[in-house]
């Protein structure tokens, strides 16, 4: 269940990186760098929605529901996905030295967890 809401949350981010890409600025004509795109209402023309922007709109939809649902399914998921583990080895000590100036490294009990 969770390889093919993966596969559909990558399909889905690609759709959208492509649709975004694809689509033609509202500013990027020539005459709006002279100001004759001024003329438009403040959010651009309120016309229906060409199907590249409809499209987009469904491909982010689609990638915000997967999103949500790998989110889910992380966190209620048997597997422990916690990236610090416990340690459940003990420290080796580290070997005595022969000379008596060096102190002696702390033992594993002195050592706050």
């Amino acid at each position: 269940m969770e390889t093919i809401v993966w596969v559909v949350h990558v399909i889905a981010a690609a759709g959208v990186i492509g649709l975004v890409l694809l689509q033609h600025g509202k500013g990027a004509d020539m005459g709006a760098a002279f100001g004759s795109g001024a003329s438009g209402s403040l959010f651009g023309v309120s016309g229906s929605a060409n199907l590249l922007s409809r499209a987009t709109a469904g491909m982010v939809t689609v990638f915000f529901i997967t999103s949500l649902t790998l989110a889910y399914l992380s966190g209620h998921s048997g597997k422990s996905s916690s990236v610090v583990k416990a340690q459940t080895t003990e420290v080796p000590a580290a070997p005595k030295s022969s000379d008596p100036s060096v102190p002696d490294a702390p033992k594993a009990k002195d050592v706050p967890q």
